[in-house]
C-alpha cells in the first residue's frame, strides 16, 4: 500500500465562514482519519540521529480498520526504535541495485551465477512486487511455482536450483534488513522450501577402476598428470588449471593450491578459491615422479615451438601451444576417454571390466571416500579438499562416516584381543 503525505486538519475547523452546503473537512481520531476514498494514519517517530520526534503520515488502506491496526503495529515498532518507512520500491529495483553494489565482493562466477538466477527465476516472478510487501507465504509459493514450472519449457527446477535461488534471495533480503535497513525482518528465513532428499556422491570408482584408468587409459593422453593429480590430490578442477609451477615444491613434496581458474562468458577468469584461502596439500613420492616428467615434457615442447610457444602464466597444465587448459575440455577429455576405453575402434580387444561412467569431479570424492574408509581424521580429509569446516565433509560423505561407525564395535573389540 502506498505511502501518502497528507496536512494535518485542524480539528476545530468546520467550514470556511459559516457556509453550510460545503464538505466538513476529515476528522482525526486517535490517529486514524479518512481521506478521500482511503484510510491513512499518523504516529510519532524519533529521528535516530537528532532524537527529534516528527509526524509520520501512512496512507491507502481501504478501510478504517485496516488502517487501525497497521497503526497499532506502528506504534509498537516505533516504541521499539524498529519502525521503518514505507516505500515503493520493488523486488526487481532493489535487486538490481543490490547487485551492482555487491559485485565487487562476490567472485566472478559466483556474481555471474547471482545475474542469472535474478534475471531468469526471480525477477519474471517477483519484480513487480513491492519488497516491503513480501512474505515468507509469497516466497514458499513462490519456490513451489519454480519446481514445478520454473524450468525450461514449463519443466520443473531441480531442488537444487530453488534452493540457490533461496540463497540468493535470502542474503539479498538479509542486506535490507541490516544494511539498508527497509525491511523490519527478512522473510525468507521463515519460507519454506520443497523437500529435497540429502545428496550424496554417486557410485565412484574403487581403487583398482581408478588405478586401470590412470595407467591403461590417460596415461596415453599428453595430460595425463592433470587426472594423476586431480586422483593423488582432491583438488577441485579450476584449481587445478590455476596452479602455477611456483605452487609446485617437487623437493618438499607438495602443492599449494592458491586460486581458481574458470570461463564466464568466454573469457577466462581467475581468482580465489572457493574458500578464499589457499593451502597447502602433500603428494606422494609417485605424484613427484609423474609432475617431473609432466615439466621435461611441457620444456621439450617449449623448446620445440620456439617464438610460437603461447604459454606465459606458467601455468603446469597447458595446451601443447603453451595456453591454459580450457575447464570444459579436461571434463569433456575424461569421458572421451572412458567411453573409447570400454568401446575400443573395431579389430581392438574390450576390455573384461568396463569402467563405470563418472564426471571429472568424481575424483576428488575418490580422493576423499578412500582416505576416510582408510582412517584418516576427518579435519585432515578436509583440509586437504580445501573445507573452511570439517562439518562440511561429515555431511557431504556422511554414508562414509556411517559405514566407519557400523565397524567401530568390531574394530574396538578386536584391539582389545590384540591387547592380550
Amino acid at each position: 500500500m502506498p505511502k501518502t503525505a497528507i496536512a494535518t486538519p485542524d480539528p476545530d475547523d468546520s467550514g470556511d465562514d459559516g457556509a453550510t452546503n460545503r464538505k466538513a473537512s476529515p476528522k482525526l481520531r486517535d490517529g486514524v482519519m479518512k481521506r478521500g476514498k482511503t484510510w491513512s494514519y499518523v504516529i510519532r517517530v524519533s529521528d535516530p540521529e537528532t532524537g527529534v520526534s516528527k509526524p509520520k503520515w501512512v496512507g491507502g488502506f481501504a478501510t478504517e480498520d485496516e488502517a487501525k491496526a497497521a497503526r497499532d503495529e506502528a506504534r509498537v515498532k516505533a516504541r521499539r526504535g524498529e519502525y521503518i518507512d514505507r516505500n515503493r520500491v520493488t523486488v526487481g529495483e532493489y535487486l538490481a541495485e543490490w547487485i551492482e553494489t555487491h559485485s565487487v565482493e562476490i567472485k566472478p562466477k559466483t556474481l555471474h551465477m547471482y545475474r542469472y538466477l535474478i534475471e531468469h527465476y526471480i525477477v519474471p516472478r517477483l519484480g513487480e512486487m513491492r519488497l516491503q510487501a513480501v512474505r515468507p507465504a509469497t516466497l514458499t509459493k513462490f519456490y513451489r511455482e519454480l519446481s514445478a514450472t520454473g524450468g525450461r519449457k514449463g519443466k520443473g527446477l531441480s531442488p537444487r536450483t530453488v534452493e540457490y535461488v533461496h540463497a540468493v534471495l535470502r542474503r539479498a533480503f538479509r542486506d535490507a534488513v541490516e544494511v539498508e535497513e527497509i525491511l523490519a525482518s527478512n522473510p525468507v528465513e521463515r519460507a519454506k522450501r520443497p523437500r529435497k532428499n540429502p545428496t550424496e556422491p554417486g557410485a565412484v570408482w574403487t581403487p583398482a577402476q581408478l588405478r586401470v584408468f590412470l595407467t591403461e587409459v590417460a596415461s596415453r593422453h599428453r595430460l595425463h598428470a592433470f587426472f594423476h593429480v586431480a586422483a593423488y590430490t582432491g583438488a577441485r578442477r579450476g584449481e587445478l588449471l590455476h596452479l602455477r609451477w611456483s605452487d609446485v615444491d617437487l623437493d618438499a613434496a607438495e602443492v599449494r593450491i592458491a586460486g581458481s581458474a574458470s570461463f564466464i562468458e568466454g573469457e577466462r577468469i581467475e581468482g580465489t578459491t572457493k574458500s578464499g584461502r589457499s593451502r597447502v596439500v602433500s603428494i606422494d613420492a609417485d605424484t613427484v615422479a609423474v609432475l617431473k616428467a609432466h615439466r621435461e615434457r611441457q620444456a621439450e615442447d617449449r623448446e620445440t615451438l620456439g617464438d610460437a610457444w603461447r604459454g606465459g602464466g606458467d601455468h603446469v597444465f597447458t595446451t601443447g601451444w603453451g595456453e591454459p587448459v580450457h575447464p570444459d575440455t579436461v571434463s569433456s577429455l575424461m569421458s572421451t576417454m572412458v567411453n573409447r576405453y570400454n568401446n575400443p575402434p573395431r579389430g581392438e580387444a574390450k576390455p573384461a571390466e568396463p569402467l563405470p561412467r563418472v564426471r571429472l569431479h568424481d575424483l576428488r570424492h575418490i580422493h576423499a571416500t578412500t582416505l576416510l574408509l582408510s582412517g584418516v581424521p576427518v579435519h585432515v580429509v578436509a583440509a586437504r579438499l580445501g573445507h573452511g569446516d570439517p562439518a562440511i565433509t561429515l555431511r557431504v560423505y556422511a554414508h562414509v562416516i556411517d559405514e566407519q561407525m557400523a565397524s567401530a564395535a568390531d574394530t574396538f573389540a578386536q584391539a582389545l584381543r590384540d591387547a592380550l
